[in-house]
């Protein structure tokens, strides 16, 4: 049970030093006022030190008369103020940088929020690179992130809801969404999912999403994560739900389908035709990165009659001193990329790209020299890595390149029956899945032909006056009010 004010001084003082385990950081200042005991409270490195000299211990101390509760919230300028008659509910604000002011004898203490933050300031984003449109990226200060939106989405339509997660390190959460856009099911979805967690903590958005999505035993992710406000805005806009965390430099959005993780914002910063090519590349790019290496190995295993006999005979002569069966190369070089990749995610920039460059290169030809693989195959798997890296979502890339490895040991076992089998079991598995409730193939599954130009392709914007309608947005009208105006206009002509 929690302890309560009023409390005498030492008291007071010790319960404060035993709630937060003895801690040498915390500072506690008492000082006779006109006859009153005040006590100061805070955690040294959680505060701002200037605000609290010029705006509080200056105005307290210079006060020729008696303080009451009342006072402190009415005479000193601090906008978050709060009054907690809870010890450990006192001790929890100052974690979080509060400024603590207790007169012995009285019900409740007096909290002001001076929290001193120390965050990067905003830079360009790192992992979604773009070559047009802005380029900052979020940052782990929740209050500059709901700034940037703030700045970028200025309407009072504009709801962030705050949510508090995690049973033994406390997160805040804020739910972001217009309010007459965003579909009514889709937020309670998130928030009651979130509501519903019972953690001990919440280290990150990407932590968080896993936590609610629809199905773990999937490698396809089910919500976007990004850091670029401009892509976060642009979901919030079309209906979409976002969900930060604090300290967190990701964002999460929902619900999505399969082909919003081939969408990039620069789809819509150059002209429709572009956009729409490539989008479209990068569909195709998904589809020859999961059945190229596997078509390769049930070529060369049960189907030769299908290869044209001027190549059979260049992938005789190339494969003439390979010692392994087709799929056991395909499965060497396809974990020799996926090395090579690791490698150099996880070194330092300069080195990464080095690694990546030369270890590729260097080994490439050593085993073909050395007739461990054919230079055929080489081709082709770096085709496979390269289509497989054109997707913008970096989960999504990922999960293709997975998919390759069942899909190689199925073409070896059962040649083109495998790779039928094998995609017949992932559109399967893609219809069954679903993004906070909503179907993840849409538009096609269930189909809404109004849809593709928002997921498939892009049209002009002149000709996409609807929002989508899998989206279940209140208002699917984009340019209603300017329709309204020419038909006046029309009337009075």
């Amino acid at each position: 049970m929690s302890l309560l004010l009023p409390m005498k001084k030492e008291e007071y003082l010790s319960s404060s030093k035993e709630l937060l385990n003895q801690s040498p950081d915390l500072v506690q200042k008492v000082f006779n006022h006109e006859g009153q005991l005040i006590i100061v409270q805070f955690i040294h490195y959680q505060i701002n030190k200037e605000q609290l000299e010029d705006e509080l211990l200056e105005i307290i101390t210079k006060s020729t008369r008696p303080w009451t509760n009342e006072a402190l919230l009415n005479k000193i300028p601090i906008a978050s103020t709060k009054q907690e008659d809870k010890m450990d509910a006192i001790i929890e604000q100052m974690i979080h940088g509060s400024v603590c002011i207790y007169i012995e004898g009285e019900k409740e203490a007096t909290l002001f929020a001076l929290p001193n933050q120390e965050h990067r300031s905003l830079n360009q984003a790192e992992t979604e690179s773009l070559v047009f449109g802005p380029q900052v990226s979020f940052t782990e200060s929740l209050m500059t992130n709901l700034n940037v939106i703030r700045w970028r989405l200025d309407t009072s339509d504009l709801v962030t809801e705050k949510l508090i997660v995690g049973e033994r390190i406390k997160s805040e959460i804020r739910i972001v969404y217009l309010k007459s856009l965003a579909d009514t099911e889709n937020v309670d979805t998130i928030r009651q999912r979130i509501s519903d967690l019972k953690v001990p903590e919440v280290e990150d958005t990407s932590v968080l999403g896993q936590l609610i999505e629809d199905s773990s035993s999937t490698v396809f992710p089910q919500l976007i994560f990004t850091e670029l406000p401009d892509r976060f805005c642009q979901a919030i806009v079309k209906g979409r739900v976002g969900v930060m965390v604090d300290k967190s430099p990701t964002m999460l959005i929902g619900p999505m389908n399969l082909f919003s993780f081939f969408e990039s914002t620069e789809d819509l910063y150059m002209r429709w035709n572009m956009g729409s090519f490539i989008r479209l590349l990068r569909f195709i790019s998904m589809a020859l990165s999961i059945v190229l290496t596997p078509m390769y190995v049930a070529a060369l295993t049960f189907h030769y009659e299908i290869i044209p006999s001027t190549l059979l005979v260049s992938l005789g002569q190339s494969r003439s001193t390979v010692p392994f069966p087709p799929v056991l190369e395909a499965l060497l070089l396809e974990m020799l990329i996926e090395l090579l990749r690791e490698a150099g995610a996880r070194l330092p920039t300069k080195v990464g790209q080095t690694m990546g460059i030369v270890g590729g290169i260097v080994l490439g030809q050593a085993a073909v020299e050395a007739g461990f693989t054919s230079n055929i195959l080489i081709i082709i798997i770096a085709l496979s890595a390269l289509a497989s890296f054109t997707a913008p979502s970096y989960l999504m890339g990922t999960a293709i390149r997975i998919i390759r490895f069942p899909m190689i040991l199925l073409a070896g076992a059962w040649g083109i029956i495998g790779i039928v089998f094998a995609l017949s079991f992932l559109v399967i598995h893609l219809l069954k899945q679903k993004s906070l409730g909503r179907p993840y193939l849409s538009p096609i599954y269930p189909l809404q032909w109004g849809d593709f130009n928002e997921s498939i392709f892009r049209v002009p914007f002149q000709k996409n006056a609807e929002r989508s309608k899998s989206l279940m947005t209140k208002d699917r009208s984009r340019y209603r009010e300017s329709k309204a105006a020419e038909r006046n206009d029309v009337d009075r002509l």
